[in-house]
């Protein structure tokens, strides 16, 4: 297995520079002032870059949920009950929960796979990878193997490989996966607990404190060694988010843009760029989750959110958001007219384009 990670991360190719030359000087081309569009054009000229086509349609839209249980939540560390695992896993598929309401509202695809639920799921419609029966307790010893966490790397990947679709999103579901989410975070960046552990789904003050606490005592019993990140998932993470590190790595791979969703995806994301920073340019965060660590994360790998929202819910909810910016940021490259189209001379902006004519300093 571990050889056949390495060939998943040497699939993954540098941008297209040419691409995203010519994007650019098509940007620039269009009847606007220069960089009016703001982040509508930094993601066009991305798009570009992952395809190596300047003028990209986001026509299909699918997103990736992977379900696993963690048995960390037996430390008390979550405010609801396992079994909500194992219910919203199917649900998903039902279009009840927030994410999967959010794709039929958009006309998103959605897949929802099971990689370590703790029982079996009674829904055809949920697909069958099941690693092993949830994880261990993290506070006590491991989460999974080694090659465990290789098996669901690679499930993710061929996840991700295997949709067809000119954008993906990744989330999750899987109750304590905060917990797990911020021991990962926590190990990589090297910061104390408290910078990366929030509340979650809601936690009393006491419940709270047992969560950070139950976080320093798994990395104290793993001693995971943050330069390698397979260990540090397979000792202190979950299979959810070994699943989608591989899913980011998959998308990579076939040369399609994927979207983070909140904290557990950012870490995930964070994961699979530390295995293989060439990803980053494939990385297309959503929105900034009110998850405290989630911050951190996205510094780590210098991207910045679309979206403020104050959102929290996981699943993957942002990505059907983002996939709709994504859209009008290609409409904006392929529809909008040049200044020769829109019969303008753009030679009053010889003085503009010379520098930054638009950002004033030191406003009161």
């Amino acid at each position: 297995m571990e050889e056949q990670l390495r060939r998943l991360l040497a699939a993954i190719s540098p941008l297209d520079e040419g691409a995203m030359n010519d994007a650019r000087r098509r940007q620039a081309e269009l009847a606007k002032p220069p960089g009016s569009l703001g982040r509508l054009e930094e993601l066009s000229i991305q798009l570009a870059g992952v395809t190596g086509r300047v003028r990209n349609r986001i026509k299909t839209k699918h997103l990736l949920v992977f379900a696993a249980d963690n048995g960390v939540a037996a430390e008390g560390v979550s405010s609801a009950p396992q079994s909500v695992t194992l219910q919203q896993t199917v649900n998903l598929t039902r279009a009840k929960t927030g994410a999967s309401v959010l794709c039929r509202h958009f006309g998103c695809g959605i897949t929802v796979t099971d990689v370590g639920v703790l029982g079996p799921v009674p829904e055809p419609k949920v697909v069958n990878r099941k690693v092993r029966h949830s994880t261990g307790d993290i506070a006590l010893g491991p989460a999974m193997t080694r090659q465990e966490a290789i098996q669901a790397i690679l499930i993710g990947a061929q996840t991700a490989a295997e949709t067809p679709a000119d954008v993906l999103g990744v989330g999750e579901m899987g109750i304590g996966n905060t917990t797990t989410s911020a021991a990962v975070l926590a190990c990589l960046l090297s910061v104390p607990v408290e910078a990366v552990a929030g509340k979650g789904g809601g936690l009393t003050e006491a419940a709270f404190e047992k969560k950070k606490a139950v976080i320093a005592q798994a990395l104290a019993v793993n001693k995971p060694d943050p330069a390698d990140p397979v260990e540090v998932l397979s000792k202190v993470g979950g299979l959810d988010i070994a699943a989608m590190c591989g899913a980011f790595l998959g998308a990579a791979a076939t040369r399609r843009p994927v979207v983070i969703d909140g904290f557990i995806s950012a870490v995930a994301a964070l994961c699979a760029w530390r295995l293989c920073p060439q990803i980053r340019g494939y990385l297309i965060p959503s929105h900034a989750s009110f998850e405290i660590g989630y911050r951190l994360a996205m510094e780590a790998m210098d991207l910045k959110p679309m979206l403020l929202l104050d959102m929290r819910l996981g699943e993957g909810s942002g990505c059907p958001l983002a996939f709709e910016i994504l859209s009008a940021a290609c409409a904006i490259l392929n529809d909008m007219a040049t200044f020769s189209q829109a019969g303008i001379d753009d030679g009053y902006l010889s003085d503009i384009r010379r520098g930054d004519s638009f950002t004033v300093e030191d406003a009161p």
